[in-house]
Formats: structure tokens, C-alpha cells, sequence
């Protein structure tokens, strides 16, 4: 007998969704696990960073993180759906919790914390599966898209709630990050009792025989290698694909460079505490929100291209110029100004967080462009495999600084490896205008749909052109190159 999920309300919107209350606390654990996780990466952080004094050793925690979700993601969900989803939801956020414990009550002890600490990122691999597959069981069909909706926001918002604004403020206000680790453990046993509310998910019958996991389990990592090797192929075919590859590969690697060398960063170059990383977090991630109210509303003017090669230029000069903020406060404070005390928006703080808010709305600007241009650009018969791929290759690709910046920052400073990332992200903008030169005609055709006919126009592309590119297609140019 199959399970019809239930119809709470006419509607298709956010509202109608939540009045599904199974689907609401399925919602409400998603936001406390996901908001604790985030918590538990500042807390760890800090507790790594106080305990080695070595940006390395942070680069391991972030590594505990990450790497049990790409080599366990692709055997995961065939143990799931052998079970009651509703089971492994509850099981695993009591796990995690028990977990929380055993890290607070291990201390600073770096080798036990790593350890634990790849123990909760395989619990994890375990229950995200068995949440994403609960969505459709207790939502109607028509609801799908919102709900799926709502919980990417989530998911995306958690980062900057958990690791920017809730995290520091537990520090702060309990004198340590250790209570973090107790806080997010409350969290977890709370999720763990609304999952507990929802009805059972047991898998369909089966006569399987008792091996046949194993199998299964194989047959899934075979299949995953066979599709990246597919979504390599098509990207090798398809530049400008592989361009938004790189855009967001870029976009994931500054997250996984701020994430470890943010405290010391704090420490060294701005003179903070560790914890108070959230002076540059915070409004780095309210600019990420500005970016995307300034895309909804703006974004239709002006080519998308050029909007990530403008956004990666900025963001490069913006982080280059948060190294020296103490220079430019100084010479701003210099500065007289009749009438008007300028000290408050000259100070050190002021100067920091005005530069990470513009630099959100650039990273934000760079992340959404590249997400929706790839997904514009991936036929709709290749869409879901090829981005299911490409997501798993960004995040691989995002391991490579996280492994080589912890221990450049030991040998030469944080400062001096901010510098030659900014300017690794400044220099991909312009590498990106000079390489893939003028906009396609279908660029410019989709601006000119969106703005009065025949005013849409690309001003770097008619500078880089010479008398002789004037009848030769834009290098990107689908309908030149086969693409």
C-alpha cells in the first residue's frame, strides 16, 4: 500500500507548504540541525585554532567535514532506502548529539576532536539522504517545487545564521566556544523529537536477498564514477560550461579559505580575537543577501557574464584591501572633515565590515550568476545528471586550497596567502574577459528581450574588438562552435 502525502491546503506557495504540519517539522529539524553544524564548525575552529596556533590543523577539521560526504554520498541512500527513513532521521540526530558530548567532554585533546568529528560527518552522510527522500513522502506533488525551494534557502542561509551570527554570539556570551558544542547537542536531541513526530517512511516490500546491499552499494560507486566521467566529457565539449564550472569552483574555494584561515586572519591582520571572526563573517554574509535582492531586481540589466567577471574582479580587490585595512583606517582618520566627527566610520571595525559587506554582494552576485547560467545552459535532457556531476567536482575542487592554505599560512603568514588568493580571483575576472572576449550574439539577443530592441550592447567587448573581429563569431557563440 502506498502513502499519498497529505493535502493540507490548496496552494502552491511557501505558506500553504507550511500548514503541512509533518512537513513543517521536517522543516524546523532541517533548520536545527543544519543552523548546529554551522555552529559546531565555528566552535571547532576556534577551539582547533586555540589549542595548535596552526591554520594546518584547522584544514584538517575542515577536511573531517568534507571528505566523509564525497566518498560515502554515492552508497548512502541504497542503505537508506532498505530501512525506515523516519528511523535513520531520528537515530542519527541522537547520535550526533551523543557525539556533541563526547567532543565537549574530550577538551582540547585535537587528535579525539578529529576523530569524533569524522564520526559525525558519516552519521550525516547517512541522514541527509533520509531527509531529501522524506520531502516527497509528506508532501503533495503540486507543493514539491516550494518545498525543495524552502529547504535550499535553509540550507544556504544556515551558514551565515549558525557560523556567523549564532556561533560567535555563544561564544561570547558563555566565555568559550566549548559550550557551543552543548548548545548544538540540545539541537540535535530537538530534531531528533520532531522526527520522531512524523509518520513512518518503512521501504516499498522487497525479496532481496540479504547480500544484495553490498551489491547495491558497488553498483551505486560504479555509477558514480561512470557519470563523472560522462559530465567530464560533456564539459570538455561545452566551454561555457566548463567557464561556469570554474566560477563556482572559485566561489567554493573562498568559502573553504575563509572557513580556515578567518580566526587567524582576525587575529593577525585585523588585531581581533579568534572569536570574533563574525565582524567580517556577518557582514560578509548580509552582502551575499544584498547581492541576491540586487540580482532580482537589477541583474536583467546587464549580461550575466559580465556581472561574475565585474563581481570576481571586486571581490579580489575587496579582500586585497581588507589586509590593509589598518593602513586605510589610519589615513581616513587623517582626514579632517569640518563640522563632522568622522571617527566612527573611520575606526578599523567600521573599515572591515564595510569592505566584507560590498565584497558579499560581489561573491553573492559571482555565486547566483554562475549557478543560474549553468543551469540555463545545461540541455534539459542532461540537466539533472550533469549538475548532480558538477556539483560533486566543485566540492572536490574546493578541497585543494583547504588542504594547501593551513600550511602556506604557517610557513609565510595569513596575510601574505589573503593577498595572493585575492589576487588569484582578480586575475580570474580579467582572464575570463580576455579569454572568452565579446558577448555571443545569444547574450546580447537575451539582453536585448529584456530591454528596449536593439540597445543592448557589450561596451568591453566593442573596446576588445578589432576591424577584423567585426564578421567573426564571439568564441562562445553556441550556434558558431556547436555548443
Amino acid at each position: 500500500m502506498t502513502h499519498e502525502p497529505p493535502v493540507a491546503a490548496v496552494g502552491t506557495g511557501t505558506t500553504a507548504v507550511l500548514r503541512n504540519r509533518p512537513f513543517l517539522l521536517l522543516w524546523l529539524s532541517q533548520l536545527a540541525t543544519q543552523v548546529g553544524s554551522n555552529m559546531v564548525l565555528y566552535g571547532l575552529t576556534v577551539i582547533v585554532l586555540e589549542s595548535t596556533n596552526l591554520s594546518s590543523a584547522v584544514s584538517a577539521l575542515f577536511l573531517t567535514f568534507l571528505v566523509p560526504a564525497v566518498l560515502l554520498s554515492a552508497v548512502a541512500g541504497v542503505y537508506v532506502d532498505r530501512v525506515d527513513r523516519r528511523l535513520v532521521l531520528v537515530l542519527t540526530n541522537v547520535l550526533r548529539a551523543v557525539a556533541m558530548v563526547a567532543i565537549w567532554w574530550v577538551g582540547g585533546n585535537v587528535g579525539l576532536i578529529l576523530l569524533l568529528n569524522i564520526v559525525v560527518s558519516v552519521i550525516t552522510v547517512f541522514f541527509a539522504p533520509a531527509e531529501a527522500a522524506m520531502i516527497p513522502y509528506l508532501v503533495p506533488r503540486h507543493q514539491l517545487v516550494s518545498a525543495n525551494g524552502l529547504f535550499t534557502l535553509t540550507l544556504n542561509g544556515a551558514f551565515a545564521l549558525g557560523y556567523a551570527l549564532l556561533g560567535p554570539l555563544v561564544v561570547k556570551v558563555s566565555g568559550g566556544p566549548e559550550s557551543v558544542l552543548l548548545v548544538v547537542a540540545v539541537l540535535y536531541v530537538v530534531a531528533a523529537v520532531f522526527c520522531f513526530t512524523l509518520p513512518p517512511s518503512p521501504p516499498q516490500a522487497a525479496t532481496h536477498p540479504s547480500g544484495l546491499g553490498v551489491h547495491e552499494a558497488g553498483a551505486a560507486a560504479r555509477g558514480t564514477f561512470s557519470q563523472l566521467a560522462e559530465g567530464m566529457a560533456y564539459i570538455r565539449t561545452n566551454r561555457a560550461i566548463g567557464w561556469s564550472l570554474i566560477y563556482l569552483g572559485i566561489a567554493a574555494s573562498l568559502v573553504g579559505v575563509i572557513g580556515v584561515l578567518g580566526p587567524d586572519f582576525a587575529a593577525d591582520t585585523l588585531g581581533l580575537k579568534p572569536e570574533d571572526l563574525f565582524v567580517v563573517v556577518l557582514p560578509l554574509g548580509v552582502g551575499i543577501v544584498m547581492g541576491v535582492l540586487l540580482l532580482n531586481s537589477y541583474g536583467r540589466f546587464v549580461p550575466r557574464r559580465r556581472a561574475i567577471e565585474g563581481g570576481l574582479i571586486a571581490l579580489g580587490a575587496l579582500l586585497a584591501g581588507m589586509t590593509v585595512a589598518g593602513p586605510i583606517s589610519r589615513a581616513l582618520q587623517r582626514v579632517e572633515a569640518p563640522l563632522v566627527d568622522l571617527s566612527a566610520v573611520t575606526s578599523l571595525i567600521a573599515v572591515v565590515t564595510a569592505m566584507a559587506f560590498v565584497a558579499g554582494i560581489a561573491y553573492g552576485i559571482v555565486a547566483i550568476s554562475s549557478q543560474t547560467q549553468l543551469q540555463e545552459d545545461l540541455p534539459h535532457e542532461v540537466r539533472g545528471r550533469v549538475f548532480g556531476v558538477l556539483n560533486m567536482l566543485v566540492s572536490v575542487g574546493s578541497f585543494l586550497p583547504i588542504i594547501i592554505v593551513g600550511p602556506i599560512s604557517d610557513l609565510i603568514g595569513t596575510t601574505a596567502v589573503i593577498l595572493i588568493v585575492a589576487a588569484g580571483i582578480f586575475l580570474s575576472g580579467i582572464v575570463s574577459i580576455v579569454r572568452r572576449g565579446p558577448l555571443a550574439p545569444a547574450e546580447t539577443r537575451a539582453m536585448a528581450g529584456m530591454m528596449v530592441p536593439g540597445t543592448a550592447v557589450d561596451p568591453i567587448g566593442i573596446a576588445m574588438r578589432t576591424d577584423d573581429d567585426q564578421h567573426r563569431p564571439a568564441p562562445d557563440d553556441p550556434e558558431a562552435f556547436g555548443e
